[in-house]
């Protein structure tokens, strides 16, 4: 029986990760030298244009890993675990992903294209440990004085449409009576 004819019938003729049954093709996990039924899935058109190109993403599409991540299929769980962790800024996606249990063998070949590296990212969260993003809007917690000022941000001001600071997690800026200041993370709750 060919590929494709055994990965069809493993999946019910429908992708792996989102259940759709329409523009299907079989999707071979990289890094593969091997093109077996166990390092690939059945993969409708608009999760592999997601995959290949992580630009392009939709993160309420792959709210359907959810669901798909619990797979008896070791390459469904890697594609699971692969695309949440590029969506880990999201917020929901973290919660998922420590859920998710690969053995040592599984979370290996997950992490063999770079996914799981975080050394570059730098991501942002409030006093609550929730994910900051540009444009949200944040609430002191704590009376701030500002440097280089007499001013004092008050604690329950309002601060909207933050902007992130790229080089470290714990700053952000944002305007406060009308003067641009940064603020350090811990001292703020997103609302």
């Amino acid at each position: 029986m060919s590929i494709e004819r055994e990965i069809s019938k493993r999946s019910n003729e429908s992708c792996e990760l989102c259940g759709n049954k329409e523009n299907l093709s079989v999707y071979h996990i990289p890094p593969t030298s091997e093109k077996t039924t166990e390092k690939a899935i059945s993969a409708c058109n608009t999760c592999l244009a997601q995959i290949e190109d992580p630009e392009s993403m939709d993160a309420n599409h792959w709210r359907c890993l959810n669901d798909s991540m619990w797979s008896e299929t070791p390459a469904v769980q890697v594609m699971a675990w692969r695309m949440l962790t590029r969506l880990r800024s999201e917020g929901w996606p973290q919660d998922l992903l420590d859920m998710l249990y690969l053995d040592e063998h599984n979370q290996g070949w997950a992490e063999a294209d770079g996914d799981g590296d975080d050394t570059e990212k730098i991501v942002h969260k409030d006093s609550n440990g929730v994910v900051l993003k540009a444009g949200d809007s944040v609430v002191l917690i704590k009376d701030l004085p500002v440097k280089g000022s007499s001013m004092i941000a008050k604690r329950g001001t309002a601060v909207r449409r933050i902007s992130l600071d790229n080089e470290n997690a714990e700053y952000i800026e944002g305007k406060v009576d009308g003067q641009q200041i940064v603020i350090i993370t811990k001292y703020v709750k997103k609302t």
